[in-house]
């Protein structure tokens, strides 16, 4: 019997206007129990969207990620303050440094009633500037011509096991560059902006470049800081990915940030690199 289309899976589930449940999706790599950061930070990024487009009056269910303020994302930066459990989560978002050329909005992730994220986000008003643009690398060999990779090879978690990934080339200690795209809503059945589905991406880049086995070596990112320079177009995003692990326990993963139709950004991530407990 066709009892209709089915609903949309995502990586949460909407409680109340501000608190999410997360679904299996979201485990992580490091511990299947806990919520990757990847779709943590895609929801605070459409928590924020949500929070502009009410203040200015926008639909953010139209994928325009709030921007008919005239404004752009530029910057945002996450600092992960503890363990991401796999439990419902609270966003609360403000505007801290409203302008009208310039604006900052910022938001916190509450987990049982814990602070777990804090986000900022800068966002510029826009102007056309095409006369003078450039300076960004080339854009890279597109996503079809490039084959499937099953990251689960190397990562457990419900979130690496969502993902379609597909790597220019086989990834090699601490250098990896490859396209990723996932058919899940980050919040069941609700649209999110291009720059929020975007950004649930990116923190995939530091597993993607691993330097040495994680069942050997840990090395979490604890930031991630994403710059804009282009509104990013889904579904695919494009990570051009180094990792670097210095000799006294700290590391730093660098990206340049593609979409299908070339590069948008960089992104950075703080590593702490120490050794696993249960490695060999």
């Amino acid at each position: 019997m066709n009892t209709g289309p089915q609903a949309r899976e995502g990586y949460y589930e909407r409680i109340d206007e501000h608190r999410y449940k997360p679904t299996a999706h979201t485990g992580g790599g490091w511990d299947p129990t806990e919520q990757h950061f990847g779709p943590l930070g895609g929801l605070t990024a459409h928590a924020i969207d949500r929070h502009r487009s009410r203040a200015t009056g926008t639909d953010s269910d139209t994928g325009s990620g709030g921007s008919g303020s005239g404004k752009a994302l530029s910057r945002i930066s996450f600092d992960i303050l503890g363990r991401l459990a796999l439990q419902e989560c609270r966003i609360e978002v403000e505007t801290t440094r409203p302008g009208r050329t310039i604006e900052l909005v910022e938001a916190t992730v509450l987990i049982a009633e814990r602070p777990v994220v804090r986000a900022r986000a800068w966002y510029l008003a826009t102007g056309d500037t095409a006369a003078v643009e450039g300076g960004a690398p080339a854009p890279l060999t597109p996503p079809a011509q490039c084959p499937l990779w099953p990251m689960t090879s190397m990562w457990p978690g419900g979130y690496i096991a969502s993902l379609e990934v597909r790597p220019l080339d086989a990834p090699r200690h601490g250098r990896a560059t490859a396209w990723i795209r996932s058919p899940l809503d980050l919040v069941a059945g609700e649209s999110a902006g291009h720059e929020a589905a975007y950004i649930a991406h990116v923190d995939t880049a530091n597993g993607l470049a691993a330097r040495q086995p994680p069942a050997e070596w840990m090395f979490p990112n604890l930031d991630l800081t994403v710059h804009l320079y282009r509104r990013p177009e889904g579904p695919w995003t494009g990570l051009d990915t180094t990792a670097v692990f210095g000799p006294n326990g700290q590391g730093l993963t660098s990206t340049v940030l593609h979409d299908a139709t070339g590069p948008v950004g960089q992104a950075q991530q703080t590593l702490t690199v120490r050794p696993s407990p249960n490695g060999r």
